[in-house]
């Protein structure tokens, strides 16, 4: 995600939400909706990541917040969740600053260690950022980081937004946005301004660790104001359904009304990628405020993704929403 300081939720019924819920649970009220997303913490938890770990239990992953660098949340049943008091990344790499930690995503490798993706400032390059890798035994941590990023690209704006993918072949993918946002002429999410700079999404295989590359990655989505992006595209996460590989992603700037989760397909992972154009997630379906940077389970069923808690718009708190995939259409179930 561009910045960290922001936050979405709805509109209408957020008061009323905010004052029943407790800071960090996920609400009752919401477990019996027939349709549609519900709330899942009520506390600041942006660009929301998870998976299914060894112990069967659910594990969540979020953006700098609530005093921590990297934050972790864990449910049992995928409904009710709550925030952990748990620094995930405890130590930092040589190449990183101590601030702006972004968009974590974890998976389980074949050893049974976990890998966590994140976006971290570069200290050659402040306010840009790389991709780094850590590793941990358990999926809390503490993550212990590579001493070398996966990327950084910070002539084309920095790393961000990383997405790990295991293919059915066995072989190990990260997906991530190139930055070039931050390095644009201003605007809309610094790219408002022409020329409009790319924010190419890039596909680069990995070893069997999952942190060393394999080959030179390849661009497999970019923004394109024909297609209604806005200034970017961003926060990419691949899953295969059947034979299709479906890249959801996130188009428009984090703050404004359009944010939204969108999804292309394609029946290669390295392209060509169709977009559907069809917002899988935006206020209009949900009655939230800029909900985005979505996460869907490569089960194809459920997602996380963030809104603002307020009108205010100071913080994003983390909702839950059923998916359901058929062919190569997407839909909240």
């Amino acid at each position: 995600m561009w910045s960290t300081s922001l936050t979405a939720s709805p509109s209408s019924w957020a008061v009323f939400v905010l004052s029943v819920l407790p800071a960090v649970t996920g609400s009752p009220l919401f477990e019996k909706r027939a349709k549609g997303p519900w709330l899942g913490l009520n506390t600041d938890f942006p660009d929301p990541s998870f998976l299914k770990a060894a112990d069967n239990k659910w594990y969540a992953f979020g953006t700098n917040g609530n005093g921590k660098r990297v934050q972790v949340a864990t449910s049992d049943d995928f409904v009710s969740w709550t925030l952990l008091d748990v620094e995930a990344l405890p130590t930092l790499s040589s190449w990183e600053t101590d601030i702006d930690h972004w968009a974590p995503d974890v998976v389980m490798r074949n050893d049974g260690k976990y890998v966590m993706y994140y976006s971290g400032e570069a200290k050659s390059n402040l306010r840009h950022h790389c991709v780094g890798t850590a590793v941990a035994d358990n999926p809390t941590g503490p993550y212990v980081p590579s001493d070398t990023p996966l990327s950084c690209r910070l002539d084309q704006g920095g790393s961000i937004d990383a997405a790990g993918f295991l293919d059915k072949d066995g072989s190990r993918y990260v997906v991530f946005k190139v930055d070039g946002n931050s390095i644009g002429n201003g605007g809309d999410c610094n790219n408002g301004v022409e020329p409009l700079v790319s924010t190419p999404i890039l596909l680069q295989k990995v070893a069997e660790d999952g942190v060393t590359p394999v080959g030179d990655a390849v661009q497999i989505l970019d923004r394109n104001t024909a297609d209604g992006d806005g200034p970017l595209v961003e926060a990419p996460n691949l899953i295969l359904s059947g034979d299709t590989y479906f890249l959801f992603y996130s188009t428009h700037c984090f703050t404004d009304p359009g944010y939204d989760v969108r999804y292309a397909t394609s029946k290669s992972i390295t392209g060509p990628y169709s977009k559907s154009n069809v917002p899988l997630i935006n206020a209009e379906n949900t009655g939230l405020l800029s909900p985005g940077g979505g996460t869907v389970c490569g089960c194809g069923d459920r997602m996380l993704f963030h809104g603002f808690c307020s009108e205010e718009r100071t913080s994003r708190c983390m909702y839950v929403a059923n998916v359901k995939l058929e062919g190569t259409v997407a839909s909240i179930a």
